[in-house]
């Protein structure tokens, strides 16, 4: 399986036991999906390897707690720490129609309800405080806050996303 086809569930940061238990710090604002899982990829020096679960429990809210099989020693253990973890985009729940997970939007259209078309999604940037909608305009990079509050409607079927920006933010991208 190709890492385009997954997204990231979390790192393993650490070990939990010496019976080869890890931690994942999981990247969800609902750990709880993940509570219960038979497998997970793990990417190992580029590969995506899967790894059976025996066992698995939440550990202080965003940790998972996991046990896999074949993974006895603290050794084997060691191994792990640092990996990214990863789950087929298949296993993702269906959202509502006016959510959307980040992987999904690239490549739609964004239009302003002042400005007009704005560009095309070519990414979020998660690494900021508030995440941000990275469009591309004719070479031109544009960032609007991912605001429930800009956010007018989202058009899935027709891969256009429409915001209400406050005046002159699109605007200061394009000034010279």
């Amino acid at each position: 399986m190709d890492i385009k086809d997954c997204f990231f569930l979390g790192k393993i940061v650490k070990k939990y036991s010496f019976k080869g238990e890890l931690l994942i710090k999981l990247d969800t604002d609902e750990p709880d999906l993940y509570e219960n899982l038979d497998s997970i990829l793990v990417d190992l020096r580029g590969t995506l390897v899967p790894f059976f679960i025996e066992s698995s429990q939440l550990h202080k809210s965003e940790l998972l707690r996991v046990k896999f099989e074949d993974v006895d020693t603290e050794g084997d253990a060691d191994a792990l720490i640092k990996s990214a973890t990863y789950l087929p985009l298949t296993v993702l729940p269906k959202l509502a129609d006016d959510k959307f997970y980040f992987h999904e939007i690239i490549g739609f259209k964004i239009e302003d309800k002042t400005f007009g078309h704005v560009g095309i999604i070519t990414g979020v940037n998660d690494m900021t405080s508030q995440s941000l909608f990275e469009i591309d305009r004719d070479g031109i990079q544009i960032l609007i806050p991912m605001n429930d509050q800009f956010i007018s409607k989202v058009d899935k079927p027709n891969k256009t996303i429409f915001v209400d920006t406050p005046e002159g933010l699109i605007d200061l991208y394009l000034e010279e």
